[in-house]
């Protein structure tokens, strides 16, 4: 050890040096992007789609007075997909966890895992099929008689809502299953034996206990729902239109490159507010 470097700095220095490759990996082509967009976010449009001087707020301006009902339509969007997510997914996940033998909740853990070894992008183009006038779902209605006429499903914000919750519910069974997986059913009887009934305990005994799962759930649900554009493309059309196509259209042909940085920097806003929640509410005591 060389003179006057006490153990604990050594061990500090050699902490940062194994850290610096993922330092700069995530000052790179992460802090370096973010950057770049938030400078953007604040210029002129120029010809062919260009971003140049002065800066300026008309951006924001435009965000804020032309296209916040997109934003509020995404985040209402996603806000019912993380719900109807909620609501589907807490009893699927008690289902699982209490399976009496570990091949059957493993069986029910790779029933929920199996969509993601299909591509997403196949399964959308999937749900397409099925809702379309001639698709599995008109189809089979019209045979039962249920239904005279084809029902107008694809291209509608229910369309939309539906490839969402498909899509992201695993993400909510998971971390409820894992907080579910530690929780001690005894204090449900216990509480049973002092009065409760069963929602009673549900809602004062294991819910509070599970609910850093239900809020990570929620957040790993509601941030990649409000900034989708791929299912709002192929399932919703103009009637499923979300902040993560304006974006993405801003960014081709004759776009507008400082508008999409600050729909952009506007998108990433709300995804940070989703984290402040996840920060508060989401820590186990």
């Amino acid at each position: 050890m060389a003179a006057g470097v006490t153990p604990h700095e050594g061990s500090k220095a050699g902490g940062f040096l194994l850290a610096l490759p993922a330092m700069l990996w995530l000052g790179l082509f992460f802090l370096l992007p973010l950057i770049i967009v938030l400078v953007f976010s604040f210029l002129t449009r120029g010809q062919g789609n260009q971003a140049v001087l002065p800066f300026t707020f008309a951006q924001y301006t435009r965000v804020f007075d032309t296209f916040w009902v997109v934003m509020q339509r995404s985040i209402n969007i996603a806000l019912l997909t993380t719900a109807i997510c909620l609501v589907a997914g807490y009893p699927l996940a008690y289902f699982i966890v209490r399976r009496k033998t570990n091949l059957g909740k493993q069986f029910a853990l790779f029933l929920v895992i199996l969509p993601f070894w299909t591509n997403f992008l196949v399964r959308t183009y999937a749900w397409r099929v099925m809702l379309g006038q001639e698709g599995l779902i008109n189809t089979t209605l019209m045979n039962a008689g249920l239904i005279k006429e084809p029902l107008a499903l694809l291209n509608t914000e229910f369309a939309v809502i539906l490839g969402l919750v498909y899509g992201f519910l695993p993400f909510m069974v998971l971390p409820i299953y894992a907080s579910l997986s530690r929780f001690d059913f005894r204090f449900i009887e216990a509480a049973q034996d002092l009065g409760a009934n069963d929602f009673t305990a549900f809602r004062r005994v294991m819910l509070p206990i599970t609910m850093p799962g239900v809020v990570a759930g929620s957040m790993l649900v509601f941030i990649p729902a409000v900034g989708t554009f791929v299912t709002s493309d192929l399932l919703g059309g103009t009637k499923g239109l979300m902040i993560g196509n304006l974006i993405s259209a801003q960014y081709k042909g004759s776009g507008n490159l400082p508008l999409g940085a600050a729909l952009s920097i506007v998108m990433m806003g709300v995804v940070m507010l989703a984290l402040l929640v996840y920060a508060r509410f989401g820590r186990e005591d």
